[in-house]
């Protein structure tokens, strides 16, 4: 019946005003000869001949009046499958207004009627009026009912408004299926109590209870307002049931008016993190972004290109992408032109490591603010590679500083890591230097000079929330390195907030800091990301470790013991004090690494380790032993690229040594 009914509904929204007058039509000129016909107890020929005349010539007045009655109470636009009272009022006052337009014109044209008539046409009228609009929702909850709906048995979390507008959607719309069954919520004084006929029957704590009782399928969390820890609490309980998880993303749905089945998505491990989400001063970033040129280097990498992103919409004079990969930035481009079609968009080819193509970017666009996001980030790979890690970070960093400096831009902002503070890593151990290199520049230029700080982005290339999907979508297993490994995390969108965010507090030489909250467990990530796949971890999908990768800790820091912390007016970021260093020094260091790093080394862990202490791998107390062959390997003439950062060093520490024997 349901099937049969649903193919013959009209479908388009001119299709259904049509049919929807026609009916209205019709219903006004059935009420207007019923007020004759009830009035004289159902029979017809009782009627005298001049009531029926003084209807039928006053008929098509009234049906006019009516139809415009209606449109000016916006009855042929309103969403009917939602109606509730006030709909019904607005069907009553439409229909009162109506009578009394029939009153006043059967009145002037002299037109005699028993005054019982106008009641019982009234009455007719609105009671067929209401029926009509709303068919459909007594259709469902009383022809349909409840237990024959299909879909899933819903447990809805949230007696609140936005539980309500959920529950309603859930009964009246004919685009959702399903049923709620049960409702919990943590409010005491509404536990026992009904929400649209559905007992709310207690707290969090018996939804895995609830779950079994009513057989469950689908757990609606409709809790907009809830803290993100709050949130992650509860949706460990329900991941543990086994069912199918969605939840509204946050208070803005609620705010807005924008609750609805829509806007229930599938919860995500983002989700579980157990913070809140990172807010920005959006009216800051738009001061000293809006007409700047800005430059990206590594554009088109997962935090370049987010950055990107949010600058285009805070209207930049013009936005230059920079990066080596062409397929990345040729889809980034495509983006910004689509979504952004008034920006100025350049994107350019190159890499970091070529001097004069630096040089000749920043002389010809003159960037007045540098995003430098441009880095080998792979740990394992880079451990294979230490010196094309040396090469790009370093060196690439160097150079893009040097041209900054020499150009004018007025702030240059380093993407960092927390794998940077007490490295075991080669990776992590060259982005420490990239700080030092920046505060170095910062120290001798009139560029602003800062360095952003934080941990592992969910979502972004090669992190472990892809790999994790590839391997559950794969049937398994999902590989974690270590049961006890823990990382900080923030999604792609909170990194990108943090490193506009340092940009507009920037001075110069601030090493910025995420206030991240508690580490998460990969293991526990692991099995959170399995179930909310469906699957039961160790069952489905097994979970194997495979051992620290070379150069992996198992937790991360976000500052050095040495390094205090200082607030910002976003209590959520933070600034570390530089740690002080013998620049002349630094200077003399990077230049002899900048030649074991060209002749490709094995001296080049030493070398690094010399210039960061704090810097450890394996294999380190086999250093010394290995010297004297590395500097064997050094003496010997191999040629070095042709480039100008090997002159630029030596210049710059020999000024260094003339200033410090001065003072």
């Amino acid at each position: 019946m349901k099937e049969l009914i649903m193919r013959f509904m009209p479908k388009g929204r001119k299709s259904k005003l049509v049919i929807l007058t026609i009916l209205d039509i019709l219903v006004i000129q059935f009420s207007s000869f019923m007020g004759l016909v009830i009035r004289f107890d159902f029979n017809p020929a009782r009627i005298p001949g001049e009531y029926s005349e003084a209807v039928l010539a006053y008929a098509w007045i009234y049906t006019l009046c009516t139809i415009l009655i209606f449109f000016f109470f916006h009855m042929y636009s309103i969403m009917w499958s939602a109606a509730g009272i006030p709909e019904v009022f607005k069907i009553f006052s439409a229909c009162v207004l109506s009578t009394l337009v029939q009153i006043s014109g059967m009145t002037l044209l002299e037109r005699a009627v028993p005054r019982s008539y106008y009641w019982i046409c009234f009455f007719s009228l609105f009671i067929c009026e209401t029926g009509i609009r709303l068919s459909y929702r007594i259709w469902k909850t009383l022809i349909v009912g409840p237990e024959s709906q299909d879909g899933d048995r819903i447990l809805l979390v949230g007696a609140g408004k936005a539980g309500m507008a959920i529950l309603n959607e859930l009964a009246i719309s004919r685009r959702t299926e399903g049923r709620v069954v049960c409702v919990v919520d943590d409010d005491p004084n509404k536990i026992g109590k009904y929400l649209k006929g559905v007992l709310v029957e207690g707290n969090r704590s018996r939804i895995p209870e609830l779950v079994e009782k009513h057989h469950v399928d689908a757990i609606y969390v409709a809790l907009p307002s809830a803290t993100a820890k709050q949130r992650r609490e509860i949706l460990e309980i329900c991941r543990e049931t086994g069912c199918k998880l969605k939840t509204l993303p946050g208070i803005y749905q609620l705010l807005n008016g924008e609750v609805s089945i829509a806007k229930l998505r599938d919860v995500q491990i983002e989700d579980l993190l157990g913070r809140e989400p990172i807010r920005v001063n959006m009216d800051e970033i738009m001061d000293y972004v809006c007409g700047k040129v800005i430059l990206v280097t590594g554009g088109g990498g997962s935090i370049g290109s987010e950055l990107c992103r949010q600058i285009a919409r805070h209207r930049p004079r013009q936005l230059i992408v920079f990066d080596i990969y062409e397929n990345n930035a040729y889809e980034l481009q495509q983006e910004l032109k689509r979504d952004y079609p008034r920006l100025d968009l350049v994107v350019l080819i190159g890499s970091v490591r070529n001097t004069h193509r630096i040089e000749s970017v920043f002389a010809k666009y003159r960037p007045d603010i540098v995003y430098h996001a441009a880095a080998h980030k792979h740990v394992p790979l880079m451990e294979d590679s230490p010196d094309e890690a040396i090469k790009n970070n370093v060196f690439g960093t160097y150079k893009t500083a040097v041209a900054a400096d020499k150009y004018g831009v007025s702030r240059f902002v380093l993407i960092s890591t927390d794998k940077a503070v007490n490295p075991t890593n080669i990776m992590g151990a060259s982005k420490r230097m990239c700080e030092m290199v920046i505060q170095m520049m910062n120290t001798r230029s009139k560029t602003d000079f800062v360095a952003v700080r934080f941990g592992n982005v969910l979502g972004s290339s090669g992190s472990v929330i892809p790999l994790f999907k590839k391997q559950i979508a794969e049937g398994g297993p999902v590989t974690v390195t270590h049961p006890d490994i823990i990382r900080y995390f923030m999604t792609i969108q909170e990194a990108v907030a943090l490193v506009l965010q340092a940009g507009a507090y920037a001075k110069g030489g601030e090493i910025f800091v995420l206030d991240m909250g508690e580490p998460v467990r990969i293991l526990d990530m692991a099995k959170n990301l399995i179930r909310l796949s469906g699957y039961t971890p160790d069952v489905d999908i097994p979970i194997v470790f495979t051992g620290l990768r070379p150069g992996e800790k198992l937790y991360e820091e976000l500052l050095m013991s040495e390094e205090g912390l200082q607030d910002t007016p976003n209590k959520l970021i933070h600034i570390g004090r530089p740690i002080e260093f013998d620049e002349e020094e630094f200077c003399r260091q990077l230049v002899h690494l900048y030649q074991v790093a060209n002749r490709d080394s094995e001296m080049i862990r030493q070398e690094v380790k010399k210039i960061v202490p704090t810097y450890h791998y394996d294999g380190e107390d086999e250093g010394q032993d290995r010297r004297e062959t590395a500097c064997t390997l050094c003496a010997e003439p191999r040629e070095i690229e042709e480039d100008e950062v090997f002159p630029h060093l030596e210049a710059l520490g020999e000024k260094l040594k003339k200033e410090s024997e001065r003072k």
